[in-house]
């Protein structure tokens, strides 16, 4: 296991959420995985979408092998401060742009079934 060097506070980390220069956080531990987003083999989005936050639940739901949790230790470079405050501003409006991007349906939905109502009442 690498040595541990750097502390890095989650604001820190939400810094770098770009396919240029891209940290995420697991378990505590800081990973630079920019060199790797091209080759994840469940695309470079998933990563992006995990950068800003905590993303050990998404690590641990997507069931990572063990073979991808060894190659994940190539691109450690640090461990989070817990003592820096962990909510960060970019990292509600990364899961708020999360859920309006998933959702999006709902309300769409809603307003068809709305609109065809109307027209339905209308014509009475």
């Amino acid at each position: 296991m690498p040595t541990i060097s750097n502390f890095y506070s989650m604001k820190d980390a939400s810094k770098h959420s770009t396919k240029d220069d891209c940290w995420i956080v697991v378990n505590g531990k800081v990973y630079d995985v920019t060199q790797y987003l091209d080759d994840h083999p469940g695309g470079d989005d998933v990563i992006l979408a995990a950068t800003g936050r905590d993303a050990t639940d998404d690590f641990e739901d997507a069931g990572h092998s063990k073979s991808a949790r060894e190659q994940m230790e190539e691109y450690f470079i640090g461990e989070l401060d817990t003592s820096a405050p962990i909510f960060t501003e970019k990292s509600y409006h990364v899961k708020l742009m999360q859920l309006a991007k998933q959702y999006w349906a709902v309300p769409v939905a809603a307003v068809g079934i709305s609109v065809v109502i109307g027209f339905l009442y209308l014509r009475k």
